[in-house]
């Protein structure tokens, strides 16, 4: 008898029984009641804010604020999944842990090249976070310093992490709200540059090495929402026709255009110190009561991916789910886009969501004129699916998804006050927190006499895109029954092209 054969044989055994249990494992896991099938969400526990997100060696990190003890709000950890896709995910084990600094609060993570920070070797760059530490005794004892940045760097593309034993780096001036470090490599000024969330302004900061910081200015007086608290900030350049942009983006709790959490931006010029805004319009990058902390994944090039807690500071503590809480929205690409005079910004889902797209099933008008439930026409409720059509004028319409318990969501367009809505007024469960708010409206922001919506609709959450992404909504439900029927009402709107998208489950 062959030995060396027959250990091989057995290894290959275990590993399929392996691979089966894992497999059986994560469709339990991920198949409880509104577990999100398009969307990530963690395998169990609280999430919120996505946090260090990079791009490295052909991997997507993302990394995420994370109680591993609870499904709700507790000691911050760092989180961490990896894809190839952006769509597909794999959970891996916990990057950062809390220490006798704090909790580890919102951040980034950079790729190192130049080994400024002298913590990589030769040919291997060290990847490094940047982040806050926050200190839950400081905070009981009143003080107004106990939120410090500090950094931790990795050698081995983020499987394991190492704290800078000289932490904090950037030591707290005396501001109670000072967080959420987002740095990007300034190539002309040579140098690293953090935009720095300071109570309700934003404050960038410049360094050599990632160690020593310097103060270069602040943002933020008489300009934009205050409503609340500035969160989670990120500055990057966009192009426009060739020139040159500079896109920051800012949360804010409470104080978004629905009632609490969302995030504003700001589209205007940087120089390696300062940001000037070329509009003091307030803008925001989606209206919906369910997308808030969205920073973009670094080290992507001249492409911007956007990513959002699908989540809500009113009411996230209290969603009816179970085992997990709390789910990320769709990857979105970001660009600029002139219209009404002003420049804004679009968001609109990446194409590798087509990875997951079955078959594009095209409808006919006329049947629908019959029939307009649309699953009775395409013979199939799907899960989760996009949907797309164009209309060759502006009128009142509206999609219903609705159920045999009675429930009903509904989005859609009011020409009379040229604006999109969701109304989740009969959506399902919302007696769990008295801020579920019922309703949320986008403003129209396109000139065009035509429009194009689309809808991506999961378990539990829908994300509507409107004239290619400068209106958008993003609101999460709980039914008591899935959707079973697809209807579009209208006054007399002709719709051209309209197609459904049945997606895999990325579980």
């Amino acid at each position: 008898m062959d030995i060396k054969k027959v250990l091989i044989a057995g290894c290959i055994v275990l590993a399929a029984i392996s691979s089966k249990a894992q497999k059986a494992t994560n469709a339990k896991l991920y198949h409880e009641p509104y577990r999100p099938q398009a969307h990530f969400s963690p395998k169990t526990m609280w999430t919120n804010d996505p946090n260090g997100m990079v791009y490295y060696k052909g991997t997507y990190h993302l990394f995420f604020q994370h109680y591993p003890k609870a499904t709700v709000w507790g000691p911050m950890h760092w989180g961490h999944a990896v894809s190839k896709d952006l769509i597909h995910w794999k959970q891996m084990p916990i990057a950062l842990y809390p220490d006798k600094l704090g909790y580890i609060f919102s951040g980034s993570v950079v790729v190192d090249e130049n080994n400024t920070s002298g913590f990589g070797t030769k040919g291997k760059p060290a990847m490094v976070a940047i982040f806050t530490h926050h200190d839950p005794k400081g905070e009981k004892s009143g003080s107004s310093v106990f939120q410090n940045q500090s950094i931790a760097y990795s050698l081995d593309e983020g499987a394991t992490w190492t704290k800078y034993a000289a932490n904090p780096v950037l030591k707290n001036p005396g501001i109670k709200d000072f967080r959420d470090p987002k740095v990007f490599w300034y190539a002309a000024g040579n140098k690293w540059v953090m935009s720095l969330a300071t109570k309700d302004r934003i404050t960038f900061y410049s360094s050599p090495n990632l160690k020593d910081w310097k103060k270069e200015s602040d943002f933020g007086q008489m300009l934009g929402a205050h409503g609340g608290v500035w969160e989670c900030p990120d500055l990057f350049p966009l192009k426009l026709n060739g020139k040159e942009y500079w896109v920051l983006l800012v949360s804010i709790n409470p104080g978004g255009p629905n009632g609490g959490s969302a995030t504003q931006y700001f589209v205007g010029h940087f120089d390696g110190s300062k940001f000037i805004p070329s509009s003091n319009q307030t803008k925001w990058i989606d209206f919906g009561p369910d997308n808030y902390a969205g920073v973009t994944w670094g080290n992507t090039g001249n492409r911007k991916v956007f990513l959002g807690w699908m989540g809500n500071w009113f009411y996230a503590n209290d969603v009816p789910t179970l085992k997990w809480r709390n789910a990320m929205t769709i990857p979105r690409e970001l660009s600029l886009k002139l219209t009404a005079g002003d420049i804004w910004l679009t968001s609109t889902p990446v194409e590798e969501l087509d990875k997951i797209v079955t078959k594009t099933i095209k409808v006919d008008a006329e049947l629908l004129a019959k029939n307009n439930n649309i699953f009775s026409v395409i013979k199939q409720t799907p899960t989760q699916y996009t949907l797309k059509f164009n209309t060759k004028a502006v009128k009142d319409y509206s999609v219903m998804l609705s159920n045999d318990a009675g429930e009903a969501l509904v989005v859609g367009y009011d020409a009379k006050n040229s604006r999109y809505y969701i109304d989740r007024t009969k959506a399902g469960q919302n007696k769990f927190s008295k801020q579920f708010m019922p309703k949320a409206y986008a403003p129209r922001l396109s000139t065009s006499l035509t429009s194009d919506f689309e809808l991506v609709v999961d378990v539990s959450s829908i994300e509507l895109f409107a004239d290619g992404g400068l209106s958008n909504l993003t609101g999460v439900f709980f039914p008591k029954k899935p959707y079973n029927r697809l209807s579009i009402i209208n006054n007399g709107m002709e719709i051209e092209h309209l197609q459904i998208q049945p997606l895999k489950s990325i579980w």
